[in-house]
């Protein structure tokens, strides 16, 4: 769905249907140690950049909304891990290296099929 600030997000779920008005981020509400969510959040969350930049299956997310000092600097913090080779996944935009290393780069596709 598009969330509130116009990105394409998987996590995000709102309703309006028949006078409804729900809006909800489910990976930060799947964090009991997070702060609620707000649709404000949204602005300045990395999931949706990180959902466009890698679609490896085994990358599993968390989030957690960080309040900052006094509700300022409000923001999303994201850790990421592989369910494959169970580590900490560093840079999530990259994705996992182990995972990377075991696919074969475009060079190799190409001269396979030749």
């Amino acid at each position: 769905m598009i969330t509130p600030a116009g990105k394409e997000c998987r996590f995000y779920y709102q309703d309006y249907f028949r006078g409804r008005s729900e809006q909800e981020c489910r990976l930060i509400k799947a964090n009991s140690r997070s702060p609620r969510w707000q649709p404000k959040d949204c602005a300045t969350c990395p999931v949706p950049d990180i959902l466009l930049a890698n679609g490896n299956p085994n990358l599993v997310l968390e989030a957690t909304v960080n309040p900052g000092f006094l509700g300022l600097n409000r923001h999303v913090s994201v850790y990421a891990f592989c369910s494959l080779h169970l580590i900490e996944v560093t840079k999530p935009e990259v994705g996992c290296p182990k995972c990377a290393a075991e696919r074969p780069g475009l060079r190799e596709l190409f001269d396979n099929l030749e």
